[in-house]
């Protein structure tokens, strides 16, 4: 079992991702792939005259800030153009895939976030009213009955709240959450570079392997700055849930998943 999480940023190769994963599906690898589409969303609320807006936490992180004309945009985009992109791409390469939100029986499930604290000109401020929040809960019963079905599940954020609410999350999050609830033995992420630079963007600075039980050593948490915190952080929990090894890897190249598998990219272990 694997799960790959492909990014959204320029430069994703979708084509080369879709035909990899097809690829494995056909050799009867059991594969969930989720995707993100922040790039495609930002053009998009651009066109629509409402750009997007984001917000610096207090820990480093950073998130978009979701009101609701953001989040039915994230939706258009999310659950409509790229997901369905990516199913076209995959049944043109040979695989049966399904294209699913977390909204489609209640397959992510979590807890909307009440207010989100952020910085700015070096003071914390609250927001509230985001339609934000994580991901607590896979229904692991839906995605097991597509895949012994035969089907490649293509799944996307939002997700849905407690109040039955679409909420934006994480989805590298949601990923490593999917991934340990089904037990993958693998869990890939694809994006725009070939995986944690020392020196970004410095793409021969590549890390090539981070020892699970040393990431709290400040050689390590110097990479997970910013929106690549969440990513660590993830590959982090993943393995410490009992995930084999997490792998980011550059999802420009051809046959991007067979080389991250390879270990091409920086491996968690």
């Amino acid at each position: 079992m694997i799960v790959v999480k492909v990014g959204g940023a320029e430069g994703i190769n979708y084509e080369a991702v879709a035909e990899d994963a097809a690829s494995l599906w056909k050799e009867g690898v059991r594969l969930v792939l989720v995707h993100g589409g922040s790039s495609e969303t930002n053009k998009v609320a651009e066109a629509l005259g409402h750009p997007p807006r984001f917000l610096t936490h207090p820990n480093g992180m950073q998130s978009r800030l979701t009101d609701r004309k953001t989040l039915e945009i994230f939706e258009m985009v999310y659950c409509g153009l790229v997901n369905k992109r990516l199913v076209e791409l995959l049944q043109r390469h040979g695989a049966n895939a399904v294209g699913l939100s977390g909204l489609d029986g209640r397959l992510l499930v979590g807890r909307r976030k009440t207010a989100v604290k952020y910085v700015e000109d070096g003071k914390v401020k609250v927001h509230r009213g985001d339609y934000t929040g994580s991901v607590e809960e896979v229904n692991t019963g839906l995605l097991r009955l597509l895949l012994e079905a035969g089907y490649l599940p293509v799944l996307t954020p939002p997700a849905l709240s407690y109040e039955n609410e679409a909420i934006n999350t994480d989805g590298d999050t949601a990923a490593a959450k999917v991934a340990l609830a089904l037990g993958a033995e693998t869990l890939v992420y694809l994006s725009n570079v070939p995986g944690l630079l020392a020196d970004y963007p410095d793409e021969g600075s590549l890390v090539r392997e981070i020892p699970v039980e040393r990431i709290d050593e400040p050689e390590y948490m110097a990479l997970a700055q910013g929106r690549m915190k969440k990513k660590v952080l993830g590959a982090v929990e993943a393995v410490k849930g009992g995930i084999k090894r997490v792998v980011f890897a550059d999802a420009r190249v051809e046959r991007p998943i067979r080389r991250a598998l390879a270990g091409e990219g920086t491996v968690v272990r």
